[in-house]
């Protein structure tokens, strides 16, 4: 946050439940009500899934897909008369060509590549980054990250990741996949 405030950006960190739409309806008007202008939305929520396909519950899928797809189509629709520079979703490769014990995971971030489609399709920023595994930090650090990494997706580093980011941003990419991919022994 202080290095985007050293930039001159003013920065609010609020806690908000994404896929409530009141409570989202109430954040933005909170930024009308103060004069704020919001520029870009970056929706990078979700739910983490490691859970083999024959024990994968209603209720774990239901979750996993309020955060990601939920959340999205809050913000699509409470912003879609914005004038944004930029919507953002954080996808994920689960979703490009899948991921074992990640179905609903995998389903989730398929329907965000979508609504990007759909919102540049209705004329609206939208960018779909489907992320590999970052290093450091996120839902892939631990046992995930390591199932990752045998299958030849190691983690990145977040410096690449942001920098790949921006290039998306900087270039008008409606989707991109960003992943470090030892090819050898992915395929």
């Amino acid at each position: 946050m202080g290095r985007l405030e050293g930039l001159g950006v003013r920065v609010s960190v609020v806690g908000c439940d994404v896929a409530d739409r009141g409570a989202v309806a109430g954040l933005l008007g909170d930024l009308v009500g103060r004069g704020e202008r919001l520029r870009a939305v970056v929706h990078a929520a979700g739910v983490a899934q490691l859970t083999p396909l024959g024990e994968v519950g209603v209720g774990e899928v239901e979750e996993v897909l309020r955060a990601k797809v939920g959340g999205a189509v809050v913000l699509d629709e409470l912003t879609a008369g914005l004038d944004l520079d930029a919507f953002v979703v954080f996808s994920s490769i689960a979703g490009v060509w899948g991921s074992a014990g990640q179905v609903g995971y995998a389903a989730a971030n398929a329907f965000v590549d979508g609504l990007v489609v759909s919102r540049r399709g209705r004329g609206l920023v939208g960018t779909s980054v489907a992320w590999g595994p970052w290093a450091e930090a996120g839902m892939a650090v631990g046992v995930a990250g390591e199932q990752l990494s045998r299958r030849g997706l190691p983690g990145m580093a977040p410096e690449l990741a942001v920098a790949a980011l921006q290039r998306a941003l900087d270039g008008g990419e409606g989707q991109v996949v960003v992943a470090d991919v030892r090819w050898d022994r992915f395929v």
